[in-house]
């Protein structure tokens, strides 16, 4: 049988994706078949199709593309209708989370059942649901490192994308006093979200108001690394949402000379992480920021929006059957 999927048939800009039909998955033992109702574009999407990475990891990409059809997207929400003579966590009609971190723009997906998948809260629309993964995990690994304490002064720059918005209801949860940097467009957002105080970064520089913070998380990678460390407090952390190869580098030696601590790894896809977001959306700790909504046969134009970079929160793709 076929399904429609979204083929990236070469690196370049948005219209290199096309709408194709191919072979629909059949699971494995261990696997699940998942109908895929949303997904969503990412600027990690965006910088896969355009290659914006370094020489090393273009390389990679390249002999990715020669050897396999590249399907970009990183999160889904569906509903399982298929499932392999192994599988014991997961049964058919479960309706589900899951960030396999390629494959999704199309209409099915196999994936194992040990992967990151979790079952889908019941409380979000599928739309709601697919924008739990990527930008959640993301949020919740680099915070979980740090320790935060109620009353903690919390910076968060880059506040208003997929990561921030989280990240910003995470710190709320701990307790922590949030200062949300972004754009004055977006103030209204972040201070729904739960931020106690809010910066536009075109017009006041942050790091020239005396103020000291025990956690700056930059999502963007987009400040200064040495200002941001020199306004932490001495046992500070410092995340970074977007690290470069020398800000890593520079990050390990502040750690290792100071008391302050520069966190840079990137995020880890896994089930039990994904469920605890899955749960704490349940809860309405965290609630979902959806910026604008495409069908899957329109996805060039979410891919040129997104890469724009002013979106607020996600950008859902919908998936037709």
């Amino acid at each position: 049988m076929l399904m429609k999927a979204i083929v990236c048939t070469k690196y370049g800009k948005a219209d290199v994706l096309k709408l194709v039909e191919i072979a629909k998955p059949t699971p494995k033992n261990k696997q699940v078949l998942i109908k895929i109702m949303a997904t969503t574009v990412t600027a990690g999407d965006c910088e896969i199709r355009s290659l914006r990475f370094n020489l090393f990891i273009k390389l990679i990409l390249k002999l990715l593309m020669i050897f396999k059809r590249m399907i970009l997207g990183m999160e889904l929400s569906g509903e399982i209708v298929e499932v392999g003579s192994k599988v014991t966590l997961f049964k058919v009609g479960d309706k589900v989370i899951a960030a396999p971190g390629f494959n999704t723009y199309a209409q099915y997906i196999s994936m194992d059942e040990a992967g990151p998948i979790a079952i889908k809260p019941e409380n979000l629309s599928h739309e709601e649901a697919a924008t739990i993964s990527v930008g959640g995990i993301t949020a919740l690994y680099l915070m979980r490192k740090a320790i935060i304490s109620p009353k903690d002064k919390v910076l968060i720059y880059g506040a208003s994308g997929s990561i921030g918005a989280v990240a910003i209801q995470l710190a709320k949860d701990y307790g922590a006093t949030v200062t949300a940097v972004c754009s004055s467009s977006n103030f209204e957002l972040v201070k729904s979200l739960g931020a106690d105080e809010v910066i536009d970064y075109t017009k006041e520089d942050y790091t020239k108001k005396g103020v000291v913070y025990d956690l700056i998380f930059d999502v963007l990678g987009k400040s200064s690394f040495n200002k941001n460390v020199n306004i932490l407090t001495k046992n500070g952390y410092y995340l970074l949402g977007s690290p470069k190869f020398t800000e890593s580098l520079r990050g390990f030696w502040v750690s290792m000379t100071t008391g302050k601590t520069v966190i840079s790894t990137f995020a880890l896809h896994d089930a039990e992480k994904l469920q605890f977001l899955a749960n704490v959306h349940k809860l309405g700790k965290v609630k979902p920021v959806i910026d604008r909504t495409y069908s899957l046969d329109d996805i060039v134009s979410a891919h040129l929006y997104v890469e724009k970079g002013h979106k607020k929160g996600n950008v859902v793709i919908t998936v037709s059957h």
